[in-house]
C-alpha cells in the first residue's frame, strides 16, 4: 500500500512515488489520526465508501446498498461526506479513509471520475471498486449499467410519444454520464432524423436547487421543448415544480423524465417516468466485490467492468404530445 508504506517506512518505495506522496501530504496539509491508525491493526474488513452531500435519492441508495452487503459479510463499512468535491477534497478523503484503516474502497461514479488519473497509475495503494460510474476507467473495478444505451432509450421513448423537441439536462464534465448520457440522448434524435439543437442542452450540477435555475433556462424560451430529459430524479423533480409554479400541466403542456428511478420517483406528483439504474443492487455488489479483493491472500484477479441492466420505466410525468403543442 503505496501511500502508507510511505507514511509508516514500513516497506521500500521508489523515491520518485516517495517525493510525490509526500508532496500530496504537504499540499493537503495532511495529519495521521493515531487512532484510527491504531484500529488499523485490527483484523475487521473494512470498506471505505465516499459520500456526497448533494444528489440525496442516489447517496442513499448508495448508502443502503453498501451497508447491505457490509452487514451480510461481516465487514466495517467506513464512510466519508464530501461538500464541494473538488479534486483535492476527493483525494484527501481517500487517503485518509485508506490511512484510518480501509482495506478497499468503493466509489460512486462521481468520485471514481474525478480520481481517474491516480487510479490509473495506482496511486491509490487500495482495491477500488467503482459503482455506477457512468464510463468505463481503466485500472479498476466497476459495476454500472450501460449510461449510453439509457439515454439513448429513454429518448427513444419520449421521441415516439410524439415529441420533437426534447430537451436534455447534462451533468457537469467532472461526471462521466456528461460524456455517456449526451451521447445516447445525440444517438436517439439522430436516429429520428432530428436535428441535434444545441440550445435545448443544459448543462447543470445534479442537485435539486440546481435543477431550479436549469427549469428556467428551459421555460423561460417561447419555443420550449415538450419534453424534458434530465440526468437524475432530483433535478426532474425540480423541473416539475417551476413547471407547476408556472401553471404549465404535467404532463399535458410538458412531459418530464429522469434518471436512476430513485425512491423520489414515486413520492412526487405526477409519478416521474425514468431510467432505473437499480443503484442499491450496483452498491451492493460492488461493496461485495471490495470486500472479496480485500480478503483475497492470493494474486490479485484482472480489473473488469460488469453492465448491469437497465430499465425505462415511463409514468404519470410523461404523455403522448398534446394536440396543438407546437413541436417544430
Amino acid at each position: 500500500m503505496t501511500v502508507s508504506n510511505v507514511l509508516n517506512n514500513s516497506k521500500p518505495v521508489r523515491e520518485a512515488t516517495r517525493e510525490a506522496v509526500m508532496r500530496a501530504v504537504r499540499d493537503l496539509n495532511y495529519t495521521p489520526n493515531l487512532a484510527a491508525k491504531a484500529l488499523a491493526g485490527a483484523d475487521t474488513t473494512r470498506i471505505g465508501l465516499l459520500l456526497s452531500r448533494d444528489d440525496f435519492s442516489f447517496i442513499s441508495s448508495v448508502l443502503g446498498g453498501a451497508v447491505e452487503a457490509t452487514s451480510a459479510l461481516g465487514a466495517q463499512l467506513m464512510t466519508r461526506r464530501l461538500g464541494h468535491q473538488s479534486h483535492d477534497e476527493v483525494l484527501a478523503a481517500a487517503q485518509d479513509v485508506v490511512v484510518a484503516g480501509a482495506n478497499a474502497l468503493v466509489l460512486p461514479g462521481l468520485y471514481a471520475g474525478i480520481l481517474q488519473e491516480e487510479l490509473r497509475n495506482g496511486l491509490i495503494d487500495v482495491p477500488v471498486v467503482a459503482a455506477s460510474v457512468g464510463d468505463e476507467i481503466e485500472g479498476i473495478w466497476s459495476i454500472r449499467i450501460d449510461d449510453e444505451a439509457a439515454a439513448y432509450d429513454m429518448t427513444t421513448s419520449l421521441i415516439a410519444l410524439g415529441h420533437r423537441r426534447v430537451g436534455f439536462l447534462r451533468a457537469e464534465e467532472k461526471h462521466l454520464v456528461h460524456k455517456t448520457r449526451f451521447a445516447g440522448y445525440a444517438r436517439a434524435l439522430a436516429e429520428a432524423g432530428l436535428a441535434l439543437d444545441p440550445s435545448l442542452v443544459v448543462t447543470s450540477p445534479l442537485s435539486f436547487d440546481s435543477g431550479i435555475a436549469a427549469a428556467d433556462a428551459f421555460l423561460d424560451r417561447t419555443d420550449r421543448p415538450t419534453a424534458i430529459f434530465a440526468s437524475n430524479d432530483d433535478t426532474a423533480s425540480a423541473i416539475v415544480a417551476m413547471a407547476h409554479k408556472r401553471g404549465l400541466r404535467v404532463p399535458d403542456d410538458l412531459s418530464v423524465a429522469g434518471f436512476d428511478d430513485s425512491p423520489l420517483a414515486l413520492r412526487m406528483w405526477p409519478r416521474l417516468s425514468s431510467v432505473r439504474q437499480p443503484v442499491t443492487e450496483i452498491a451492493r455488489k460492488a461493496t461485495e466485490l471490495a470486500i472479496s479483493l480485500a480478503r483475497l491472500s492470493g494474486e490479485t484477479p484482472a480489473h473488469r467492468t460488469d453492465i448491469i441492466d437497465h430499465t425505462i420505466v415511463m409514468r404519470e410525468s410523461t404523455a403522448p404530445l398534446a394536440e396543438g403543442l407546437v413541436c417544430a
